[in-house]
């Protein structure tokens, strides 16, 4: 038996989704270096992959967050998933979308554990005040001039109450209300929102999805301190590009940012 028909039995046993594909196809693994390269060797196989397939690990030893940041995660404690889709209608210019779109499906499905707390920090961090949940990668495959994998790779805090000295500013849902979540039950009111959001986007709903996006964004119309470069200044997000870049209000001069060019200090 291989990989991907062991995979289509656990979901057939185990499956608890409530979507149309988001998830309908389940393999849950004990570790992996990476939710997302495992996806990536999945896709290599001579046999397809579903849509919607969701790759999640107990342990990762080898998780990314952006720019190669690596992700801290105590084995069994929180949720590492990997999620494929295939968001070929989505013209290459408008990728920025898809991670709006993922970020708030991740958002809504937290939103009625946290709260007003919760935010998206740009690009893509799931934020609970000014502390960090969780975060995502999102690694798009391009052939022929259109998206024709999307690997989306996520990191959430969720049962973990001690965090190692390089997590930074690390949090969890577990750390915020004392209490235990079941992980299952959490991925698949992820995988819902997510879903609905897509279907959203591929139903041309873009206008919708950036203007939600921009209400939910960690920071935004709030003077805070950034650094560009070895710039340290006082600024204020105003506004998300079409493309994804972060559009700062300087003084009297208006900004733009991509994600390696600019950085968040702390309040």
């Amino acid at each position: 038996m291989n990989v991907f028909e062991f995979s289509i039995i656990i979901a057939l046993q185990n499956n608890i989704f409530s979507g149309l594909f988001v998830g309908q196809n389940l393999l849950t693994l004990k570790e992996v270096d990476s939710t997302n390269n495992f996806l990536k060797n999945l896709l290599s196989n001579s046999k397809p992959v579903p849509e919607g397939t969701v790759i999640m690990a107990e342990t990762q030893f080898a998780g990314r967050g952006q720019q190669n940041n690596q992700w801290h995660s105590e084995p069994g404690k929180n949720l590492t998933f990997s999620l494929l889709l295939r968001p070929s209608f989505l013209a290459v210019a408008n990728q920025f979308d898809l991670t709006r779109a993922i970020s708030l499906g991740v958002f809504e499905a937290l939103y009625p554990l946290l709260g007003d707390g919760l935010k998206i920090k740009w690009p893509n961090d799931i934020y609970y005040g000014d502390k960090k949940l969780g975060g995502m990668l999102i690694e798009n495959i391009l052939q022929a001039g259109q998206i024709k994998n999307a690997i989306i790779g996520i990191g959430l805090n969720i049962n973990q109450e001690v965090f190692p000295d390089g997590a930074g500013n690390a949090t969890s849902v577990k750390q915020i209300l004392q209490k235990d979540y079941d992980l299952r039950t959490i991925l698949s009111d992820i995988c819902s929102h997510i879903e609905a959001y897509y279907l959203n986007l591929k139903a041309n709903k873009v206008s919708v999805i950036r203007k939600a996006y921009l209400s939910r964004l960690y920071s935004f119309n709030e003077n805070r301190i950034f650094k560009a470069g070895n710039e340290v200044f006082t600024g204020t997000i105003t506004n998300v590009k079409e493309n994804g870049l972060l559009v700062i209000q300087k003084g009297n001069r208006e900004m733009t940012y991509n994600l390696k060019e600019i950085e968040f200090l702390n309040k």
